[in-house]
């Protein structure tokens, strides 16, 4: 089954949203997932330097007190799924467009491994408010996953994937996709949002029994085909 999920690496929404897919399946041991990962950015034309955090909330939200019920509810709903937020040490809001690179250059060389490099972008960044869009602080990530740094550092000062990670954005946006994250089960079935994990099941569910009837439909083809 192969899962697509568009999400930004600073999008705590994301994060809930991740840990409660992976909940979903971990309570159906029989499904084979794949999932992939791509780039959406809410804030694309922040400079590549970030901006301050407080003055980015002020200007979103108006005033601290409202940001700070937002955030409250946000980690109330992280909680049960063992996500600690910790807003309290973020200072800058990233631009995220070399943490989407990170994630592109582990999924092309190692997909099997993207899920934990976007794992560690949100611990990274909601556990120990992290800059993630600083590169020291991705080499350092790289590094802690096992991966090779130079190769990493020669990649990020390239220009490769910046234009793929800037043109799948607008194509997200284009296809009036405005919230994330947003769940695509096998092409044909998605959800958007930091779904309940019996949600995200129960869509799974529904994606598993077009496959068999999809499967079950192409063996009835296949035997009054068969010349006997």
């Amino acid at each position: 089954m192969r899962i697509d999920v568009i999400f930004d690496t600073v999008c705590p929404w994301c994060y809930l949203g991740k840990k409660r897919l992976e909940q979903s399946l971990r309570e159906k041991p029989h499904l084979s997932a794949e999932i992939t990962w791509h780039p959406f950015m809410l804030n694309p034309d922040l400079p590549p330097e970030g901006v301050d955090r407080r003055h980015y909330l002020k200007a979103k939200f108006g005033n601290e007190d409202r940001s700070n019920r937002v955030h409250q509810d946000i980690a109330e709903a992280g909680r049960p799924l063992g996500i600690d937020f910790r807003f309290d040490k973020i200072t800058r809001i990233p631009n995220t467009l070399d943490s989407h690179r990170l994630v592109r250059f582990v999924q092309t060389r190692d997909p099997e491994c993207s899920s934990e490099v976007v794992e560690a972008l949100f611990h990274a960044y909601f556990f120990r408010g992290l800059d993630t869009g600083s590169r020291t602080v991705l080499y350092d990530l790289a590094r802690e996953l096992g991966y090779n740094v130079e190769n990493l550092r020669t990649y990020l000062y390239s220009c490769e994937d910046v234009d793929y990670i800037r043109q799948q954005n607008t194509r997200f946006h284009r296809i009036s996709i405005s919230g994330v994250p947003t769940f695509i089960i096998d092409g044909k079935f998605s959800i958007s949002g930091a779904q309940e994990p019996r949600v995200i099941g129960r869509l799974l569910e529904v994606a598993e029994e077009r496959r068999r009837e999809s499967f079950d439909q192409d063996l009835q083809v296949n035997v009054e085909k068969e010349d006997w």
